[in-house]
């Protein structure tokens, strides 16, 4: 499944009845849990890289990649938008990038 495919399924499952649909469910708990549910899946993500299960990292990646998606789309932010910032970001190095954010 692609990104914009995934993106286009939790959209989908907005509306959707929250006991139907584990998307709907995360999305009708408000933003805040759509946040704690991925920091959870990429805290699972980083222990699998620590551990290197490379079964198991890809396996939580495509996780904490939903569950991305789902924290983004609580607060209306979508992936069109995720890409343009990465398109505004293309010419840049990274360490310019970061140097500019003040961070």
């Amino acid at each position: 499944m692609s990104l914009a495919a995934l993106a286009a399924t939790i959209e989908a499952r907005r509306g959707a009845d929250p006991e139907s649909s584990w998307t709907a469910r995360l999305l009708a708990r408000g933003p805040e849990a759509c946040a704690a549910k991925f920091g959870e899946e990429a805290t699972e993500a980083i222990i699998e890289a620590v551990k290197g299960d490379r079964a198991r990292l890809v396996a939580e990646a495509a996780d904490a990649v939903y569950h991305l998606l789902v924290m983004c789309a609580a607060r209306e932010v979508t992936l069109a938008d995720i890409e343009a910032e990465l398109a505004r970001r293309e010419s840049r190095s990274g360490i310019e990038e970061k140097a500019a954010r003040g961070r």
